[in-house]
Order: C-alpha cells, then structure tokens, then sequence
C-alpha cells in the first residue's frame, strides 16, 4: 500500500511511499494488543499500599477489661481488627505487580495496531523536517496545514530532535516519540498517526521479517 507525503504546508510533495507489508499487512491480532497494553499498565504500577496488621498498629498491651463478668465477647488487645483503630485483616503489602511478555509477541502488537490505523484511514507522512525554533507554534502551524490541530495525535520522529520535542510537549493532544520506541499502548492512545518519511524506513529495519 502506498500513502501520499505531504509537506509541512500541507500540501502534497507528489511522492508516495510503499509501507511495508510485514508491519503495516499483517493479520491483527488483537489479543496480543490486549495483553502488551496489560503488561505496559501493570508493569507501571508502583504496588507500594500498605497496611498495617494487628502486631504493626501500635499499643493494645493492655487487656481493655475483664475476661468474665460483664455480659460482653472477651477481648485480649485493643488493637484487634474487630476494633475500631486496630489492625486490618487481609490488607494490602507493597508487592511487584512485574510481568513480561516475549519480544516477538511485543513486536506482534505494534504492527497490528499499525496495520488496523492504516486500515481506518488514521496515518498520514510528513517529510522529514527541521524547526527553525523550538517553538509550540512551529508543531502547532505544521498540524493545523495538515488538518490534525485538535486531534489526538502521535508523531513519530525518524531520529530524536530535541528541538521538535520541546516544542510539540505543550500541547495537550500531541505525543512525540522515536520511531520504533513507541509502545502498544501509545499508538492506541492516539487518532491520528503522523509519521515522518524517514520513521518508515526504521521502522522496516527495526521490524525485521
């Protein structure tokens, strides 16, 4: 499949591009999405709630009252769960919620979510370019001629440009990232892709047959 490249200006360079077909082709697997957005999220996690158990809360050496006589259960500590201000049965302890998932599965998850964005229409080339400043209102002149100002968009980068990541991380609906170091999860989070000419072409390296 090929896609037009547009200029900055939006307007059309009259060159098209062929995507590769092993990543922008393939057969969608759509439960590998799921778990390769799973393992993003949980792997994010930082499992550090805490509780504290009947030994950690402290006080309660006291027995409150008497073992007989006053018509009430027995207690031996203040600090038992069935009291108010005593511990808590079964609560939460830090933890790592750490999970993995295979290279090739990852890989897997990337390409069909490329392949369902470009089968929806949702990707769109832009030649390579460079800012003159790192300016928001460079990013943001360059989406609106390409009719993406508003929408969710992720922007893939042929090479990291600082000057270009300055400038795109104030507005509110624009992900910047290096292609091939974007996640399931960031290419789903978006609707519109927008890739420079030159991401194809690592993208096609570093997603090898």
């Amino acid at each position: 499949m090929e896609l037009e490249v547009y200029k900055t200006d939006g307007t059309a360079t009259g060159k098209k591009i062929e995507l590769p077909a092993h990543i922008f082709a393939i057969e969608p697997n759509e439960h590998v999405v799921y778990l390769a957005v799973k393992v993003q999220q949980t792997n994010s996690r930082q499992g550090n709630a805490s509780s504290k158990t009947r030994s950690m809360v402290r006080g309660g050496g006291k027995k409150p009252f008497r073992q007989k006589g006053r018509g009430a259960a027995r207690a031996g500590s203040t600090r038992s769960p069935v009291w108010v201000g005593g511990g808590r049965i079964f609560g939460p302890h830090p933890r790592d919620y750490k999970m993995s998932l295979p290279t090739k599965l990852k890989v897997l998850a990337r390409k069909s979510v490329y392949t369902d964005k470009v089968k929806n229409k949702q990707v769109k080339l832009v030649e390579d370019f460079k800012l003159e400043a790192a300016k928001t209102k460079e990013i943001f002149g360059i989406l609106t001629s390409l009719g993406l100002a508003g929408e969710k968009t992720l922007l893939l980068l042929s090479d990291y440009d600082a000057d270009v990541v300055r400038a795109g991380r104030n507005i509110p609906k624009l992900e910047i990232r290096v292609a091939a170091s974007e996640s399931t999860y960031d290419l789903l989070n978006c609707k519109r892709l927008l890739l420079q000419a030159g991401a194809i072409e690592k993208l096609s390296g570093a997603f090898k047959k």
